[in-house]
């Protein structure tokens, strides 16, 4: 892990797009940026853009720069094997996608009570070990959504994992169904290194409601995108704080403030105590929008932008969020009452939502009888 030289990664879930397609011309111009400021770390994963994520660290990062300058987190994830013989061929065929021969980092997917079952049935903790004593790796771990018992058997079972990434911002520090505080102290008890994702909730920190606008504004600081990511990156054993940067604007204003880091002050930790409130009182859908529910979705409902649409209508109450849900995100795709309760999307949820019972409200809300 001494090949990290700061504690800030280019999370490549939220690739700039062109239509359908990465805009490979700005990611080239991202990851040229990011590494001129002396970053290095990339975090990456076959899911990630329906592939295409590893496709553009191919053509964006390892054509282009040679392989000792950067660090690159690849992982295995459960929807893309069923035996342990499926293991290596798939981990193979990421080492092409991505035109590398080894990856930094490999973690096992959104561990939790589920994938765990089926990684532990399937020995894939196990290959992948074997596949770090031949080289293909050089470092072993997990990535986690669940409850944090859950975190302390993985680690209690595994205690070869060196390292583990977490869901981890100042709304879910203390939520009851995320556990980013419980699970942060499963790491530091097991003494394992922490890589935090969703430090920015899936961008829903970066664009806040008047009310917490206003708290970080009296600050007369950084953005709020500023203060969330300096809350998760502030916390000892933190090694890395993942960002999914979708612009280079976004880039280049994260590297502002993360190149000299320093944690928040203890006025700033008070503001963000006050808009943490401020988001619990508004009972939000706490979506990310990973978008992995939408994949196996049969009526190809768009969840994570109708979702988007109802949080919005809660939080500003305009017409805005009623043109959005009705104009665009329902045009091409299924409308929440489209809806056949099939639960494949609760399956592969990272948060856990209740997505059946979710989509009855959003639609009861945006498609009310004239």
């Amino acid at each position: 892990m001494d090949l990290i030289q700061k504690n800030f990664g280019f999370g490549c879930m939220r690739l700039p797009m062109n239509g359908g397609e990465v805009d490979k011309k700005q990611v080239c111009e991202m990851v040229d940026v990011f590494l001129r400021a002396g970053f290095n770390y990339f975090d990456t994963a076959h899911g990630y853009l329906d592939g295409k994520s590893e496709l553009a660290i191919r053509d964006c990062l390892a054509k282009r720069h040679p392989r000792d300058c950067f660090i690159l987190t690849n992982k295995l994830t459960a929807p893309y094997f069923d035996r342990q013989e499926e293991i290596r061929p798939f981990f193979e065929k990421q080492l092409a996608w991505c035109g590398v021969d080894y990856f930094d980092f490999y973690l096992m997917h959104a561990q939790g009570t589920e994938n765990f079952e089926k990684f532990k049935r399937c020995k894939a903790y196990e290959t992948a070990l074997e596949l770090k004593e031949e080289g293909k790796i050089r470092h072993f771990g997990i990535s986690f959504h669940d409850r944090a018992e859950v975190l302390e058997q993985i680690l209690t079972e595994y205690p070869q994992v060196e390292v583990v990434q977490i869901q981890f911002n100042y709304v879910d520090y203390d939520d009851s169904a995320i556990e980013s505080r419980k699970c942060y102290e499963i790491c530091r008890k097991h003494e394992k290194p922490v890589i935090v994702m969703e430090p920015v909730r899936g961008g829903s920190l970066a664009s806040l409601p008047k009310a917490a606008e206003e708290v970080f504004g009296a600050l007369k600081g950084g953005s709020p995108a500023s203060y969330a990511i300096r809350f998760a990156a502030g916390f000892e054993g933190i090694r890395m704080v993942l960002s999914g940067m979708s612009t280079l604007e976004q880039m280049k204003e994260n590297i502002g403030f993360m190149k000299e880091f320093e944690p928040l002050s203890e006025k700033e930790k008070e503001a963000v105590e006050q808009v943490r409130e401020i988001f619990h009182s508004m009972n939000l859908i706490p979506c990310t929008a990973c978008r992995y529910c939408t994949a196996g979705c049969p009526k190809k409902i768009s969840i994570p932008d109708l979702f988007a649409c109802m949080n919005a209508k809660k939080t500003f109450q305009n017409w805005n969020s009623d043109f959005y849900y009705n104009s665009v995100h329902t045009k091409q795709n299924g409308k929440a009452s489209d809806c056949i309760k099939c639960g494949k999307c609760e399956e592969i949820c990272p948060q856990h939502l209740k997505i059946r019972e979710l989509l009855v409200s959003v639609a009861e809300e945006f498609e009310k009888k004239a």
